[in-house]
């Protein structure tokens, strides 16, 4: 099969510690009005104080939204976007973990194209360019710095939904590792397993069959050789550092590996797409109001179990990249499942749904509204119908994995 890779990325990507140091000097470049979108715990530290006086330095006058809530309920980025019209910045930036920086997105959205937000949901729906973004994450996961994806919760409908749009591609990502030292272990487990799913999902992601409107119908195209590329980087540095980042937050090194790695796992899954484990998600956060990278990250085992027979080689190749052990690509698949989930454990990931707080009567319940989420069940790398769908809840639910060797 001919060669074909696809990627769509910000126009400057800057890392390395300190690098928050260009945030004012690289914003005059857009305009001098900011509007600044984070949340109350960063708006009252001495790193946030430090970039908003850069930016003043700059010769910025700053607006601040620092009421950002997880999971970005719509009616906050409603909030923010009549807050701040008037003011009509020339550039947003989103400061902190993914929903900040999603915010960032879905104002600059807002405030660009009117209308009610629920006009955009799913794919291609952003008829323009929008306000431009600035994102500067202080976690290492989400890797929205570099994505066409804002996640928001519609709160009316009691569920969350994707807005999909290379329009919503900040227009600069400054990822600077010092700012996630003060991530507590929960949180960096949390982030880094996010991270670890977005990798190994695209790395496995069904490839499409080539097209001259494939890159233009869709945002995401399937796996292909330069998201191989940046999966690779990121599954590589998660191996090696997410433990270290976990049981020593102080380790600089490990920060930086794993802002790298959530950086390289950003630029693969936005071009690539996620699968089956961020489809499950979506109702089991919902339900049970726990944190996304701690469900995709536990779905992910039970996911590459089903997925296994259709992973062989790549799973094999993977295993090969972080030095598993195994003779033979079919030996080699089920050891890197296996470590997978030992790597999981060992930074604090529930095993189970149960564990999780998921009902015992809503395993079906999820499967039911996971199969719904069509770009993603479209994007696994093995056909999912209702019937599989079961068979994995219920294995997320029992710890079972072994249940779908069989499937």
């Amino acid at each position: 099969m001919s060669l074909f890779g696809a990627m769509r990325l910000p126009r400057s990507v800057i890392f390395g510690s300190g690098q928050r140091k260009t945030i004012g000097a690289i914003a005059a470049q857009f305009g001098r009005r900011v509007l600044i979108c984070t949340d109350e715990r960063l708006s009252n530290t001495p790193e946030f104080a430090a970039i908003l006086a850069d930016l003043e330095n700059c010769g910025m006058t700053t607006r601040i939204y620092g009421r950002t809530v997880a999971d970005l309920p719509i009616e906050g980025i409603a909030e923010c976007t009549n807050e701040n019209r008037s003011f009509e910045p020339h550039l947003a930036i989103g400061i902190g973990g993914g929903s900040c920086m999603d915010m960032a997105k879905a104002v600059s959205l807002s405030l660009t194209h009117h209308g009610n937000l629920r006009d955009y949901y799913g794919e291609n729906k952003i008829p323009g360019p929008v306000l431009p973004v600035m994102a500067v994450p202080t976690t290492a996961g989400t890797g929205s710095e570099v994505t066409p994806v804002a996640v928001v919760a519609d709160t009316e409908k009691g569920t969350k939904v994707g807005i999909s749009s290379r329009h919503l591609i900040p227009q600069v990502a400054i990822c600077d590792p010092e700012l996630t030292i003060s991530c507590p272990p929960s949180l960096t487990a949390c982030s880094g397993a996010d991270a670890l799913t977005h990798a190994m999902e695209s790395f496995t992601a069904l490839p499409r069959e080539m097209s001259p409107d494939l890159v233009v119908k869709n945002v995401f195209v399937g796996k292909n050789v330069l998201s191989d590329q940046f999966a690779r980087l990121a599954l590589s540095n998660i191996w090696s550092s997410l433990y270290r980042a976990y049981t020593n937050g102080n380790d600089l090194e490990a920060r930086e590996r794993m802002m790298l790695a959530s950086l390289a796992a950003g630029c693969s899954f936005g071009t690539a797409g996620t699968a089956a484990a961020h489809a499950i998600q979506y109702p089991v956060g919902n339900a049970t109001h726990t944190p996304h990278g701690v469900g995709v990250a536990l779905l992910l085992p039970y996911v590459m179990e089903f997925n296994r027979p259709k992973c062989v080689p790549a799973f094999a190749e993977i295993a090969r990249m972080l030095n598993i052990r195994g003779d033979g690509d079919d030996q080699l698949s089920h050891n890197l499942i296996d470590e997978t989930a030992k790597l999981l454990e060992s930074v604090g990931i529930p095993r189970t749904l149960k564990e999780l707080g998921l009902p015992f009567d809503k395993q079906d319940w999820a499967a039911e509204n996971a199969i719904g989420a069509t770009r993603l069940v479209n994007n696994n790398p093995r056909s999912l119908d209702l019937n599989a769908m079961y068979q994995i809840t219920r294995a997320a639910y029992s710890g079972d994995r072994a249940s779908l060797r069989s499937v």
